[in-house]
């Protein structure tokens, strides 16, 4: 399994838009996305460290190999 890199919101929400994600709303620096059922909270902060990344990851159910895929579009 590939490691996760340090991204920024605004890279994150990119790949999730790859992903077939959508901006579902935004409160702030947080941006809601959704796809379907699932989806996610994504904080549009410089740095998203590799903890709070995995977290995201998990909560809208995407595996690391799909979203690293997904950053190098």
């Amino acid at each position: 399994m590939p490691k996760l890199p340090v991204v920024s919101g605004k890279a994150c929400r990119k790949a999730f838009g790859h992903l077939g994600f959508e901006e579902a709303r935004q409160r702030g620096s947080h941006v809601v996305m959704r796809r379907g059922e699932s989806g996610c909270v994504v904080p549009m902060h410089a740095a998203i460290k590799t903890g709070p990344l995995s977290g995201i990851l998990k909560q809208a159910g995407v595996s690391v190999e799909e979203f690293t895929k997904a950053l190098g579009r």
